[in-house]
């Protein structure tokens, strides 16, 4: 069972990926102790020692209160009183229970101090007592006062509707009050407090203390029973047993206590000890497996060990709360009722009271059946408490020998079961309990802590809080979306997890639309995914093409409206749905060739739906028989007929083709048909001599009167003429001539035969072979085989034919010869082999008769043999040290070495050992010294260490060898082998424990590395090398069993030794594209590896931080500091660690915080690093910073000018002038100074006035300051964003800025067309729509456009919207045509200033790209950036109306535009009017006003609030409207001018409501008027008057007639205070702005972001673009940023965003007032400020516009280029899937444009320049092919309505 175990979760493993994950988490100052939730608010509360922690299901701190430590002591008795308790001492408080009662809004929370006391605090805020009384005694103690024993709780009703209690479990300890469990009140009972026993009798106390120890580990409940799960150890004999125990709620007196073994086992491994449970309900998976056929029955997990040679191993096991229940009841009732006794197998008792003593069970003479069904809580006069060594027994699903389980936690997802298992060294792995239980993820902590007991999930069980020592981690169950594709899904095997076919995405399967539908959610463990099962036909010659059948596999239901599609090769067209579920797929328009070798080629086919989503794929193979007769480069018909392929070979013309019905009868299909020759003999030849081989032919019949040749085409090139034998038809000889020697003992000779230059097939191959070709004596020559006829001639190996007279052929090799041998010495006792090299050493290794060393004999080994020129021996031993020759015999023949070679007997004596000690992982590296240790060669040598080898690196006068991993710390013997019969001892050895490391500083450090890290610990003295190493874990090594398989980045050697227990290093850089991947720092001390961390941290890298560059390159005036900005400067940097440097001198750093840096400069300006030679400011110095091993070079820097000027040129040049100046300057001052008293008075009270002034004004600004925006979110929330259709969006985009604006003809979609010719005129638009879809055409007819002069920048612009509509249905044609014309538009600006591009819309390209961004952006626009942008515009207005707003100099007082500023204070009051709507019925509208407001103004704010449900487009306009104000009996028509306005001279003020004296809650009545109505309201109020108005004499004003206006004589103006006729400083009402600017930011910004954030969403046209523009810069070799930053804001942000944000009306039906508009023209400017890499600097004549948004420009600047950054590095866009969107565009809504009109209006255009065009299409010639000049004479023939003969 237990292998069966491993072995699946083995196989989990090699899928399983453990990284080190980034959670939430929670640190807590002190160890952790308990954890709860409460699951309606998700607020998490922790118990710590001295702790107690309130935090939100984020982990965000929100109380903390301490509890500890406090006075106590376990042997003294609370309250604390140090005189009767002098023992006390200040005591930490372990916290032991932590219990939410939840109905009741509080918490219980027992702590280990003052005997384990509790308290009740209030559930939303844990700081606040409820309950706490320690002077109750005994009673009132509660929790363990011992902190290594666990105390258990629940809190529930005692029964129904009954009180709340606590059931209460506890370890023993010496100090305890002896009960174990019991149950306590909550609430005050009778003379009881809280937490006092429910009655004496609800108590259970252990027996015996002494002799075992108790460890509670969970409780629960299930229906009206709580149980209990403890493991007691005896410590008489060691012995663990587990208890599950149960009791019923309602029982005071405990006289339902059982309890009963409770056991995990595996096979014959019982795990006894029980270290975690939960109890759940299982999914219908686990239950079907568990034989669980109740659905409401839960099961409870285990999580056990045990221990094994003191190695913890642990299991989990399930146990079916039936089971145990059916467990219980059949334990009592055997008791109950037994005759006799229970005795066990083993002869023992099953029954008794709980700590072994006797109970009353058996013996009944006559037992009452079901006597435990009639008592089911037991009952007095029944045998209690009752304990039974018959329990419930479970085998292991899950195992674990390394990194133990320590907790365990249970969840269900889809009827699946799903387990999460901490460990013992902080990790936490998930696993499927089913069927098949296995592991398949493991998650790391950033510590080795243990996963305490007490997993929690919050409400939604969509997060898991985890515990280790000090720190809580929120851990998500399940993170399906970081599976990119469906094998990665499938291959997590997570419960949770499955692939959303229709959606492309791993998900949970309520998160798939579809996944109601059989296989549109397809389970992760299940390891399928959707494939392509079939195609038919299988396979498709490339020259009979045709479409293919799919069939996928599992079988899914797709609809029409999928937008099923198929890409094969490259081709992207809809694929069709058969009915029987199979799917047609169009063939590809082209194949590509296949590969030189190959003759097919692999084709991708690729099924999508709707948004490019990828649901199957598979490859299909085209082949081309042409090519399989060249696959073979001698044999073109065997080659063809045996291919794989419908393939035959076609004698008559020599060619492979395809069979066919119609032409298999004449084509060969068979190998043996095929016109072949084939070798009789020879098969070897040798070289350099002229051979023939013969050989015979068949099927040769239609060549019998061919010439036949043969020959070679490889290196060994010969042709030459075949001969037919006499009197045959099919055999055949050749003649090979002489070919040259190779430097190769054979080389093969393939040989190809033709017929009249055609070649046949052909199976002639032959060997050449070269007999001196590694035969450099006359042994290896007379070694050659027979057959090859080798002959010893003349000292050389030659061919028999060779050797001729006067040559000799030897029969006899001559004596041997030895010229080395190795190694030159041996110990003594011999046993070491000895290899001899020379040459005729015989040709057999039956040929050495005798081999001699020194006069000893050697013992041949025949196995190493090597013919004649190795030969090797086993030395024998010799009695004593000496020396001699080498003599071997070989064949008689004798050989000795040289005499200058001499083989030494010796004997090596190892005197020492250094070092003496090291680590127990090993890699020390020994030195082993003495004399004569150079005997015998390396490969004889062995070191070992008590049988551990130790591997020698170096051999010589010293022995160096690594030592291997020992066993233990100890000390071990060092012994040397010298081949098999010697073996010296060289010394001893220690193994000391590896080192430890307790604590290193700093913890993090930046990617770049270099950062000096301090380690401390203990055993670094036994280290010889250390190494810091950054690694990371590869894909490909994370599926491995061995979790510490690892590639290595970087590698560091140690910085410095400072002592025994300290070491540094300098961190190693990590490329920041690693960072999100598992980088982990290991120190790596000689062969002891181990992770840079300690319990509770863990060493980590951050990216590099950011500096922002000078301003312009140089930063001036640096003589005191200097300053750099940047961000996330200290996050892994300090002060003490950075530097910087001005040239060559140190820039002293005073300051560093997270943005910036400052330093001191020297004083004087050092030189530059790097000097020019020239004096430019290339010779400033360079600001740098360095910060690790990274530099920044921020620009030079600029000290102020100070001048070297003698001291005796100061003197007299500048003193003495001084001095002058000086005394005249006392005669005037004198002169004056009475003048100046007199003058002083009067300016003192001028200034007083203004002063007195200038505060009022202020003051009445900063009130105005305070007043707020109403919010606008409920009218958004009931109406909607009121967006424009695509119709309407595209005409106000494309036509509305038109001369004719709204009545533009592609607005209205009228055209002026006779009914008689119209059925005419849309045929020949229909044509010229077709002759527009030729490429050819269109580029013509634009490029012979825009060279037109009279063609004006404005019909360029009206040109490009025509040709957008017209094309709107090929919108993917379109975009090929606008990348065309922009690749000629970019080799002009290239060529001249590429910057200039884009920048102005002057060309048709220009626009058809704005066009093209506003056509794919408007979904965009729709869900992601309509709402922030209509938000903006609703607040504007709503500030702008809030405030007065002139309606003659369109100025408000409200704004962010200084241009639009009323700068004068007027007086104004808010009313609310009540207005009733004529003839609607409707009850009276409140309607906020001012009455300063017009008439009108007053109409449109009525319209807003009364019809604000309608978009603007159907809401009446005020002008049609007339408004009534009843004051009395008498009504009073309303109205801007009338006879009851005030004149003044020529000027005549625009009535108001104060004119009128409307007051507030005033009732006005609106109703419409008819256009001869309004006339005569109009002649009514204005008899004669109102065209005199419009005469030059005759002015009007509303509420400040223009300063250069007003009558000089009359300088009263009407609104404003007498005291305020002095001018106004027009400069203190700029503090509007601040506060209009304060009150929109939040709009402001939420807008920027929803723009400029690349994280969620970006269109794909954005991303497809910006690739075109970074390619385009890539091919012209542009390398300035600037440029490419350049085209992209003006292609995206200026050409869309900035128009769009201008004209809200374009995308939203709403009306834009002027004063609206130059608000959002302030933040437009802003915009493109921000976009804008060119730095603004700011002065006091910069515009206020600049000056109001210059602190947060920086901040927008960083978003634009963080979006361009974070486009850059998304997934490309390709081409297909840019068309498939395009394309979507064009199905949606091209039906609703006017492309008839549209092309109407475009032939208008080639009507004007006939001519022109028809020249231009008949000069070029590609448009002469295709006569497009005359097709479109034809269309003009028709559309002029003219007869032509064409």
């Amino acid at each position: 069972m237990a292998k069966w175990i491993q072995l699946v979760n083995l196989l989990v493993y090699i899928t399983q990926v453990s990284t080190i994950e980034q959670f939430r988490s929670f640190v807590s100052e002190t160890e952790l102790n308990h954890l709860a939730i409460n699951t309606n608010t998700d607020t998490v509360y922790i118990g710590a020692v001295n702790r107690l922690y309130q935090v939100s299901g984020d982990l965000e701190l929100r109380i903390n209160v301490t509890t500890g430590p406090r006075l106590d002591h376990k042997k003294c008795t609370p309250p604390i009183d140090s005189n009767q308790c002098p023992m006390a001492s200040p005591t930490d408080n372990y916290n032991k229970l932590l219990l939410l009662d939840v109905p009741k809004e509080r918490i219980i929370v027992c702590g280990s101090i003052f005997k384990g006391i509790c308290s009740l605090r209030k559930l939303n805020n844990i700081s606040e007592q409820i309950s706490y009384d320690d002077s109750r005694g005994e009673k009132s103690f509660v929790a363990s006062n011992d902190e290594k024993f666990e105390t258990v709780g629940l809190v529930s009703d005692m029964t129904a509707g009954g009180p709340r209690v606590l059931f209460v479990g506890k370890g023993t300890s010496q100090h305890d009050n002896g009960i174990i469990i019991s149950t306590r009140i909550l609430d005050e009972k009778e003379d009881k407090v809280p937490f006092e026993t429910f009655l004496d009798s609800a108590t259970f106390k252990y027996g015996y203390s002494s002799v075992s120890t108790q460890q509670f580990v969970f409780v629960f409940e299930d229906s009206e029973r709580v149980y209990f799960i403890s493991s007691l150890l005896d410590k008489n004999n060691g012995r663990n047993r587990t208890f599950i125990t149960r009791l019923c709620k309602m029982d005071s007196n405990y006289f339902s206590y059982v309890e009963m073994d409770f056991l995990c086992k595996d096979g014959n491994t019982y795990y006894n000890i029980c270290t975690s449970a939960y109890l759940e309900r299982p999914g219908q998976e686990l239950a079907n497996a568990m034989g669980i056929s109740e659905v409401n029955n839960k099961v409870l997990f285990g999580v056990f060990s045990t221990f094994d040679n003191n190695q913890e191993k642990t299991a989990v096991c399930m146990f079916s709360l039936e089971n145990i229940n059916k467990k219980f009841e059949d334990n009592r009732e055997k008791c109950y009722n037994s005759t006799s006794e229970p005795i066990n197998q083993a002869g023992e008792n099953i029954f008794s009271k709980p700590f072994g003593d006797k109970i009353g069970c058996g013996g009944k003479k006559y037992p009452i059946e079901n006597e435990s069904l009639k008592y089911p809580c037991g009952s007095e006069h029944l045998p209690y408490p009752l304990q039974s060594k018959d329990g419930v027994v479970s085998e292991a699903v899950l195992l674990r020998e390394n990194n133990p389980y320590t907790s365990i936690a249970v969840s269900v997802e889809n009827e699946h079961t799903i387990a999460f298992l901490g460990t013992a060294e902080g990790k936490l792995i998930k696993a499927f309990l089913g069927e098949q239980s296995r592991e398949y993820r493991v998650l790391s902590f950033d510590t080795k802590s243990t996963v305490k007991n007490g997993m929690v999930f919050d409400g939604k069980k969509a997060h898991l809080y985890v515990m280790t020592k000090k720190k809580v981690h929120r851990v998500p169950v399940q993170d399906c979306a970081r599976y990119s594709d469906c094998n990665e899904c499938t291959q997590a095997k997570d419960p949770y997890c499955g692939w959303c076919v229709i959606n492309g995405a791993c998900s949970l399967k309520k998160d798939c639309s579809r996944a109601h539908e059989p296989n549109h959610w397809l389970w992760s463990p299940d390891g399928v995914c959707l494939k392509i099962e079939s195609v038919q036909p299988s396979d498709m010659s490339v020259k009979h093409l045709g479409n293919v059948m799919l069939s996928v596999a599992p079988p899914i239901a797709l609809h029409v409206d999928d937008g099923l599609r198929c890409v094969f090769g490259g081709n992207n067209q809809s694929a069709i749905l058969e009915s029987d579920g199979s799917i047609s797929c169009p063939h590809p328009y082209s194949i590509p060739a296949s590969l030189i070798g190959y003759d097919y080629v692999n084709v991708t086919i690729q099924l999508f739906v709707a948004k490019g989503v990828f649901i199957a794929g598979s490859t299909y193979q085209f082949y081309n028989c042409e090519e399989s007769m060249n696959l073979s480069q001698n044999l073109p018909c065997i080659s063809c007929v045996t291919t794989r392929w419908e393939c035959g070979w076609n004698i008559n013309n020599h060619k492979c083709v395809d069979r066919t019905p119609s032409n298999d009868a004449n084509l060969i299909s068979q190998e043996e048909n095929c016109p072949q020759v084939y070798q009789r003999e020879p098969s070897f030849i040798p070289m350099e001599r002229k051979s023939t081989i013969h050989f015979d032919g068949k099927n040769l019949e239609t060549f019998k009167d061919g010439r036949f040749t043969a020959g070679n085409d490889d290196k060994l090139r010969f042709t030459a003429t075949v001969v037919r034998m006499e009197n045959t038809e099919n055999q055949f000889s050749l003649s090979i001539p002489e070919l040259p020697a190779q430097d190769e003992e054979f080389v093969a000779l393939d040989i190809y035969v033709k017929v009249n230059s055609q070649k046949i097939d052909s199976k002639l191959n032959v060997s050449l072979y070269n007999c001196f070709f590694g035969r450099s004596d006359c042994s290896l020559c007379r070694a050659a085989n027979p057959k090859y006829k080798c002959v010893w001639c003349n000292n050389r190996c030659v061919y028999e034919d060779k050797c001729k007279a006067p040559d000799t052929k030897a029969e006899e090799c001559p004596d041997p010869l030895i010229t080395d041998f190795t190694p030159k010495a041996a110990p003594l006792s011999g046993g070491i082999l000895l290899t001899i090299m020379g040459s005729n050493l015989g040709i057999t290794s039956q040929d050495v008769e005798e081999i001699r060393v020194a006069g000893v004999d050697c013992i041949f080994k025949p196995e190493n043999y090597s013919v004649s020129t190795r030969v090797m021996c086993e030395v024998g031993p010799a009695p004593f040290a000496q020396s001699g020759n080498i003599n071997i015999m070989v064949n008689g023949k004798e050989g000795f070495s040289p005499s200058s070679l001499a083989f030494t007997y010796q004997e090596p004596e190892p005197t020492s050992v250094r070092p003496v000690e090291g680590v127990l992982a090993g890699g020390t590296y020994i030195t082993i010294s003495g004399q004569n240790l150079e005997t015998g060669s390396k490969n004889d040598v062995q070191v070992s260490l008590r049988g551990a080898p130790c591997k020698v690196i170096s051999f010589g006068e010293e022995i160096i060898c690594i030592t291997s991993e020992g066993n233990k710390e100890e000390a071990v013997k060092v012994k040397l082998s010298y081949g098999t019969n010697t073996l010296k001892e060289a010394g001893k050895f220690t193994y000391k424990n590896n080192p430890i490391i307790s604590q290193f500083n700093p913890d993090r450090s930046f990617a770049s590395g270099g950062r000096n890290i301090t380690i401390s610990g203990s055993g670094f003295n036994l280290v010889q090398n250390f190494s810091m190493m950054a690694t990371l874990q590869s894909s490909r090594e994370k599926r491995e069993l061995d979790g510490n398989a690892f590639h290595i980045i970087e590698k560091e050697d140690i910085l410095e030794k400072v002592n025994d227990t300290v070491i540094i290093f300098s961190s190693p850089p990590v490329p920041e594209n690693y960072l999100n991947s598992e980088v982990t720092v290991v120190i790596k001390m000689d062969g002891f590896m181990t992770n840079l961390q300690t319990t509770e941290l863990s060493f980590i890298y951050l990216s590099d931080p950011t500096f922002d560059n000078f301003t312009d390159g140089i930063k001036k005036q640096v003589n005191n500091l200097i300053n750099a900005k940047g961000s996330k400067l200290n996050d892994a940097m300090t002060i003490e660690e950075a530097k910087a440097f001005v040239g060559e001198g140190i820039c002293k750093i005073n300051t560093l915080t997270s943005t910036d840096l400052y330093c001191v400069p020297p004083e004087e300006q050092p030189p530059p690093r790097r000097r020019h030679k020239r004096d430019t400011t290339d010779n400033l110095p360079e600001f740098t910073v360095r910060f690790g091993n990274r530099e920044w070079i921020l620009g030079k820097v600029e000290y102020g000018l100070s001048p070297a000027i003698p001291l005796h040129i100061i003197i007299p040049v500048v003193l003495i002038p001084m001095i002058l100046i000086i005394v005249t300057a006392v005669y005037f001052y004198r002169r004056k100074s009475r003048q100046a008293e007199r003058e002083y008075e009067k300016v003192k009270l001028q200034l007083e006035g203004l002063e007195e002034s200038v505060r009022d004004r202020c003051k009445k600004e900063f009130t105005d300051l305070m007043i707020e925006m109403e919010d606008q979110t409920n009218d958004l929330n009931e109406t909607g964003i009121p967006f424009l259709d695509y119709k309407m969006y595209t005409d106000r985009v494309f036509f509305w800025p038109s001369k004719d604006g709204e009545k533009d003809v592609m607005i209205t979609g009228k055209l002026d067309i006779p009914e008689g010719r119209r059925q005419t005129v849309e045929v020949a638009l229909n044509q010229f729509s077709n002759l527009l879809n030729s490429k050819s055409f269109l580029t013509i007819f634009i490029h012979t456009l825009e060279n037109q002069k009279d063609f004006s920048a404005r019909e360029k612009l009206y040109f490009a919207s025509l040709l957008t509509v017209a094309l709107h249905g090929k919108l993917e044609y379109y975009t090929d045509i606008m990348r065309t014309l922009f690749v000629e538009l970019m080799e002009q600006y290239v060529a001249k200033n590429p910057k200039l591009m884009l920048r102005r819309s002057e060309t048709v390209v220009e626009r058809m790209l704005s066009n093209w961004m506003s056509i794919c952006l408007y979904q965009y626009l729709k869900d992601t950036a309509g709402e922030p942008l209509y938000k903006l515009f609703k607040a504007i207005k709503h500030q702008v109306e809030k405030g007065p707003v002139d309606a003659v100099q369109i100025k408000a007082k409200y704004t962010l535009n200084d241009t639009g500023l009323l700068g004068d204070d007027v007086e104004y009051t808010q009313l609310t009017v009540n207005v009733i709507v004529q003839d609607e019925g409707l009850e009276p509208v409140p309607v906020k006003v001012l009455n300063c407001d017009t008439i009108e103004q007053v109409k449109e704010k009525i319209v807003e609030q009364v019809y604000k449900s309608l978009p603007y487009s159907h809401r009446p306009k005020a002008d049609s409207l007339a408004l009534e104000w009843r004051p009395g009996s008498t009504a009073q028509i309303l109205s801007d001018l009338d006879l009851t306005s005030l004149k003044d001279g020529r000027w005549k003020r625009i009535n108001t409501l104060m004119h009128y004296n409307v007051r507030d809650n005033a009732t006005l009545i609106l109703s419409r008027i008819g256009v001869s109505q309004q006339q005569e309201e109009n002649h009514q109020d204005l008899p004669g008057e109102r065209h005199a108005l419009l005469e030059d004499e005759n002015k009007v004003w509303h509420l400040v007639r223009p300063v250069d206006e007003v009558d000089e004589s009359k300088s009263k103006r009407g609104s404003l205070k007498p005291k305020e006729q002095t001018k106004a400083i027009t400069e203190i009402y700029l503090t509007r702005l601040l506060s209009v600017k304060g009150t929109l930011q939040q709009f402001v910004d939420n807008f920027f972001q929803s723009v400029l954030n690349s994280k969620p969403v970006v269109p794909p046209a954005v991303k497809y673009f910006f690739d075109f523009l970074d390619e385009q810069a890539e091919k012209y070799e542009i390398k300035d940023e600037d440029t490419v930053h350049i085209w992209k804001t003006n292609s995206l942000s200026l050409r869309f965003w900035v128009n769009i944000l201008k004209n809200p009306h374009f995308i939203f039906d709403v009306h834009v007032h002027q004063v609206v508009d130059a608000s959002l023209s302030v933040i437009a400017q802003t915009f493109m400020d921000a976009c804008s890499r060119t730095e603004h600097k700011l002065s006091r004549e910069s515009p206020s516009n600049k000056l109001l948004y210059a602190k947060e420009i920086s901040t927008y600047k960083k978003m634009v280029e963080d979006y361009y950054k974070g486009i850059r590095q998304m997934v490309q866009v390709s081409d297909q899937d840019m068309n498939t969107h395009l394309a979507e565009i064009s199905r949606a809504h091209t039906e609703s444009l006017n492309s008839m009109v549209a092309l109407h209006q475009l032939y208008q255009y080639t009507k004007k320049y006939y001519d022109e065009i028809i020249n231009a299409l008949e000069e070029d010639p590609s448009a002469q092919r295709m006569q497009l000049a005359i097709r479109l004479q034809q269309i003009a023939a028709a559309l002029e309505n003219k007869v032509t003969d064409l």
